[in-house]
């Protein structure tokens, strides 16, 4: 009975043996094993086996900065046999940072940050969370103190980007890798606020009335453009008017010409130079109507003589004999 009671102690033994040197090591986590104290090697995803006795699992305590719900922050501690390898998002509380120009904000960032080698990141730094933590705060502190607070609430990639390389460097020999940096909010006094608001406000209100003075200015040139084009035209109208005019009143004026041209030929056919000479004969017409013309536009109380009646007697005389003879 002894026997069977050892046997199955020692069964139990092995078997409670057996079973604590399987380990079962999830999908993204590695454990670290230490043999009597040292480091021996990485267990990977997948199912390990190690000698219970002589191989332990390393454990690893972590202390956390929470933010509460009251804006007041929490200090955490976790315990832990395995290290997660994915990438890690750590929510750091709110920083009083002072930038260049003598201004406290406060300002809450992200990190994202991935252990690639899990034996630097337990035995090159105590605390891993809380020294990336304090690292980020300090250089979080000489990259905002380098800048104003216009160019710190402008400049966000450029902070965002020269906080991952100086992070990523600084960590990469404890195996981390900072992949990015996020600065969430950014809070100066109140107020620096509502300075900023007043002066949001009267920019805003500058780049209405530049606009408005803008739009009358162009409204005007377009007039302006409007009446000089309306001018052009009705100058150019009158011209193309004056022009037909006065093409008009030439060809009249050598419609005229050639008719009397043509009355002069039929004149000169049809008297005889020996009968008489029609130079005489047209400047008699036109003496008579000239003087016909004078005594028509005065009134009928004057009258005129000519100067030489024996010429205009004479002239009259030689139509007379022209018509006579022919």
């Amino acid at each position: 009975m002894g026997l069977i009671i050892i046997a199955g102690a020692l069964a139990l033994f092995v078997f409670i043996f057996a079973i604590s040197g399987f380990k079962i090591v999830q999908q993204a986590e590695v454990m670290v094993i230490e043999r009597l104290g040292k480091y021996s090697r990485t267990l990977h995803s997948g199912i390990n086996i190690i000698w219970p006795v002589i191989d332990k699992p390393r454990e690893i305590t972590w202390r956390y900065v929470v933010e509460g719900m009251d804006d007041q922050k929490h200090i955490r501690f976790k315990t832990k046999s395995r290290i997660d390898i994915r990438e890690t998002v750590y929510d750091f509380p709110r920083q009083n940072v002072i930038t260049k120009d003598n201004v406290n904000v406060q300002i809450n960032a992200l990190l994202y940050f991935q252990i690639m080698d899990p034996v630097k990141a337990i035995y090159e730094i105590e605390n891993l969370p809380d020294a990336i933590e304090k690292l980020t705060q300090t250089t979080l502190r000489n990259v905002i103190g380098e800048l104003e607070l216009d160019e710190s609430l402008s400049s966000r990639d450029t902070i965002n980007s020269k906080l991952r390389t100086i992070l990523d460097d600084a960590t990469n020999k404890w195996g981390v890798k900072v992949n990015r940096v996020e600065l969430q909010d950014i809070n100066p006094p109140e107020d620096i606020k509502e300075a900023m608001e007043k002066q949001m406000r009267a920019e805003r209100d500058r780049r209405a009335a530049v606009l408005d003075a803008e739009g009358k200015k162009k409204a005007k040139i377009l007039e302006a453009e409007g009446f000089r084009e309306s001018e052009i035209k009705k100058a150019e109208g009158e011209k193309q008017s004056d022009i037909l005019r006065a093409e008009g009143q030439a060809q009249a004026r050598i419609k005229t010409a050639e008719a009397e041209a043509e009355a002069i030929r039929l004149v000169s056919n049809s008297v005889d130079s020996q009968h008489g000479n029609p130079i005489n004969y047209l400047i008699a017409t036109k003496y008579i109507e000239t003087l016909e013309e004078m005594v028509s536009g005065k009134d009928n109380k004057t009258i005129y003589l000519p100067f030489e009646a024996t010429g205009v007697l004479s002239s009259l005389g030689g139509i007379k004999e022209m018509l006579s003879q022919k």
